[in-house]
């Protein structure tokens, strides 16, 4: 692999901006920030254009093809929140510098019959999604309805390659489902007790306060969603905030709940050049299952959490290019989140933080999400400055994966 001397590029290394530097990448990580580029280097200019980390989804459901889409977006890690690419079966993906890289918590701790089990209409079955190439056992399914259940998963799941655990914590209000199965205090508590306890990071899906409630009092580490079903209260907040809890708002997924569709963001060619027909339907639909919620609420929510110190991450719970799954897709909504951040209050430098240095850093995920010398040479170089201009994220010039450059 040949040495790359990024020049001339404004630098947001993932934490702050810095002028522009030569970045030199070097076997796949970035071997040097600063100085005189080395004699036979393969040289990039980067005038006019601005450097950033790799973006990373903190929330998604995917597979080989969807990876390949998120990083023709500049995503260069996805966080799978359900789904097969744990680290047992995986390797096929690890190693592809053609896909986004991924980690994943298998299948959450949910009872029989709990979610997500109401999303799909009847009759279908859900598989793998397109491009997943599974080389292991079966997913783990950790269906659980009393504590003992809950605690004996965790040790199985952790031997399957889970990176982390998640639990669902969900009673199908906001999906038109009320009265769904779902984990009780104790099951909830137990379940987040033994994971910790055997150290992994935990994570809830919760789309309502109640919900929210009980995974902080079960202790856990990070909330998969942003509630939706009510405004905020300074209670509320501060709960948050005291429980040193992230969050994952998935504000476009909120958003696709109410009925809003992506639409706006297909228009947009910057876009449209890089989705097939199938990912354009989606990304023009939308889930619409609560159509009485207001995505105002959840911005000033997003805005309260942000003033409050609260870290705030960069995700979708983008999955498969079906319209009843809508107005999502893979990397395209990254960029549509930062957009939605950015419009709740926060800065654009702020809203890039989120799928970079804060991400990678609630995941210990060390090698990557900052530009600093050692790390993973995952990196987006893009026309303009997205630090003052929040949509320049998708002027892109060039895409590398581990210092290897994407073809476009």
């Amino acid at each position: 692999m040949s040495v790359t001397a990024i020049t001339g590029a404004r630098v947001f290394d993932g934490e702050k901006t810095r002028s522009a530097l030569t970045v030199l990448v070097d076997s796949g990580r970035i071997a040097r920030i600063g100085g005189d580029v080395p004699e036979g280097a393969e040289i990039v200019d980067g005038s006019g254009a601005t450097l950033l980390p790799g973006l990373i989804d903190a929330h998604v459901h995917t597979g080989r093809d969807a990876l390949a889409l998120a990083l023709r977006f500049g995503v260069t890690t996805e966080l799978e929140m359900q789904g097969t690419n744990t680290a047992d079966n995986r390797a096929h993906i690890s190693g592809d510098d053609t896909v986004a890289d991924v980690r994943s918590s298998g299948f959450g701790i949910t009872p029989p019959g709990g979610h997500p089990s109401e999303l799909f209409p009847e009759g279908f079955r859900p598989g793998p999604p397109a491009g997943a190439e599974p080389t292991g056992a079966p997913p783990l399914m950790p269906f659980s309805t009393t504590p003992e259940e809950a605690v004996a998963f965790i040790p199985q799941l952790i031997d399957r390659g889970s990176d982390y655990i998640k639990f669902m914590v969900d009673d199908g209000s906001v999906e038109g489902h009320p009265g769904l199965p779902m984990l009780d205090q104790a099951t909830l508590n137990a379940g987040v007790a033994e994971a910790k306890r055997r150290g992994m990071l935990t994570i809830a899906h919760t789309l309502t306060v109640d919900a929210t409630r009980m995974a902080i009092e079960a202790g856990i580490d990070g909330l998969a969603h942003l509630f939706m079903d009510q405004p905020h209260t300074d209670e509320t907040i501060n709960l948050i905030k005291d429980a040193g809890v992230f969050v994952v708002p998935c504000v476009v997924l909120n958003a696709s709940m109410m009925g809003i569709t992506g639409s706006e963001l297909a228009d947009d060619p910057r876009v449209a050049a890089r989705l097939d027909a199938d990912w354009d339907k989606a990304l023009r639909s939308s889930f619409g299952h609560y159509p009485q919620g207001k995505i105002e609420d959840v911005l000033a929510t997003v805005k309260a959490l942000s003033d409050a110190g609260v870290d705030l991450l960069a995700g979708t719970d983008v999955s498969f290019p079906l319209p009843f799954l809508g107005g999502l897709a893979h990397g395209a909504s990254v960029h549509h989140e930062l957009q939605y951040l950015v419009r709740a209050g926060l800065t654009p430098a702020q809203a890039l933080r989120t799928a970079t240095a804060t991400t990678a850093r609630r995941f210990s995920l060390d090698d990557r999400g900052r530009i600093a010398e050692g790390l993973r040479a995952d990196l987006i170089l893009v026309d303009g400055d997205p630090t003052t201009t929040i949509s320049d994220t998708l002027n892109t010039r060039a895409i590398w994966r581990r210092g290897t450059r994407l073809a476009v």
